[in-house]
């Protein structure tokens, strides 16, 4: 009997693959593959068993460390000879990395590599950063010359970069325009809240403009008393860019600002929210974005790769320049006064979101490559599993 093909997901964390990849995953399971995910255990690892995912504990966490770095790369081809998938996917920089390398040695028959974004990495411009980026190059030439790969990129600001860098052939960078998003899950709803309510839902880095944020809101927060501002989301302690717990905990301290930490209900956080606000530096294209716009919320984040990709400006949210505190404070201070606004902001992104953004594009168009690269090994696909939370 002919064994199922086998697709194996390489992700940092297990959280990251439930909120990105999972309905991705179940579709293939559909198709007729075994699934597997390899990513660090933070307790989710039951609910990926729990979809019928067979889940590995696997770290790929190594503290910028060049020789935990190399070792990272020969746990991927041990764990690749191991599991003899027919197509691994990376997902991520650090995985995509090291993976692209240890599946080229471990000669897996197809390799998928999906960058969010290209991060720290391509945005800090330190000596040290740059060195990096340079030594790192060298590696992404090497597994990106596999011959039956492509590489996923979510916007093409960042196609631009990579074939500026000369990593890959054009002919193998496929655009695909974030992970999509639920919207029936996330279901259009008017604005409820009393007062006016804006949040910067991201991770708790500094690159996610988190400091210019904190300071639009100081520069507003004598005008409009009742108006609050949120950040909602946790440090990363794995990357330099993570910001102190005290310095996050010390904004709690301004009247008007509020630091809620990791929010299991980001669909409440969203529908109780009047403004969303990411002043990142850049971004693959960022997830909290496309669900807050299915929910029906006028955004307002900075003119960069990624961000732009979902706000039209004047359309369905404004766009300002990269660490401009005081444009980005002007921008949520015309939302504040504008509900009617608002109200047209948020209809045109619920609009855009189910003509471009949704999960069953992103799904499709990603099988598609699967189907390319495992060409005869490809099954046949019949429905999509809905995910067990």
């Amino acid at each position: 009997m002919t064994r199922k093909p086998r697709i194996l997901f390489v992700v940092n964390v297990d959280w990251f693959f439930l909120s990105h990849r999972l309905p991705l995953a179940l579709a293939a399971k559909e198709a007729g593959c075994d699934v597997y995910v390899a990513a660090e255990e933070t307790g989710k690892g039951k609910v990926i068993e729990q979809n019928g995912i067979r889940f590995i504990p696997f770290n790929t966490s190594t503290d910028n460390n060049v020789f935990q770095d190399f070792g990272l790369g020969i746990r991927l081809f041990r764990l690749y000879r191991s599991i003899q998938p027919d197509l691994v996917h990376h997902v991520t920089i650090k995985p995509v990395l090291f993976g692209s390398f240890a599946a080229r040695m471990a000669k897996i028959p197809a390799v998928v590599n999906a960058l969010s974004g290209l991060g720290y990495l391509y945005i800090n411009q330190s000596v040290k950063v740059r060195l990096a980026r340079t030594l790192s190059s060298f590696v992404f030439k090497f597994g990106f010359h596999h011959p039956n790969t492509t590489l996923i990129l979510q916007n093409d600001d960042d196609k631009a970069l990579v074939l500026d860098y000369q990593l890959i052939d054009i002919q193998k960078i496929h655009i695909i325009r974030g992970s999509g998003v639920d919207i029936n899950f996330f279901s259009f709803c008017l604005e409820c809240s009393k007062n006016v309510r804006v949040v910067l839902p991201a991770r708790m880095l500094w690159d996610k403009g988190v400091e210019e944020f904190v300071r639009a809101a100081s520069l507003l927060k004598s005008k409009y008393p009742d108006v609050s501002f949120h950040l909602v989301g946790e440090p990363y302690p794995g990357n330099p860019n993570s910001i102190p717990l005290k310095w996050l905990n010390d904004c709690n301290k301004e009247e008007n600002l509020h630091y809620e930490g990791y929010q299991v209900d980001m669909r409440r956080v969203y529908r109780e929210s009047s403004i969303i606000c990411l002043p990142s530096y850049r971004e693959g294209l960022p997830k909290a974005l496309l669900e807050a716009a299915a929910i029906g919320r006028p955004i307002v984040t900075t003119d960069a790769p990624g961000c732009r990709e979902i706000v039209r400006e004047g359309m369905n949210g404004y766009l300002v320049p990269v660490k401009d505190s005081i444009r980005l404070a002007e921008r949520i201070e015309k939302l504040i006064l504008e509900p009617g606004t608002r109200r047209k902001f948020g209809e045109n992104g619920r609009r855009i979101v189910e003509n471009k953004f949704t999960v069953e594009r992103v799904i499709s168009e990603t099988l598609d490559i699967y189907k390319m690269l495992l060409g005869s090994k490809w099954p046949q696909i019949n429905t999509i599993s809905k995910p067990v939370a």
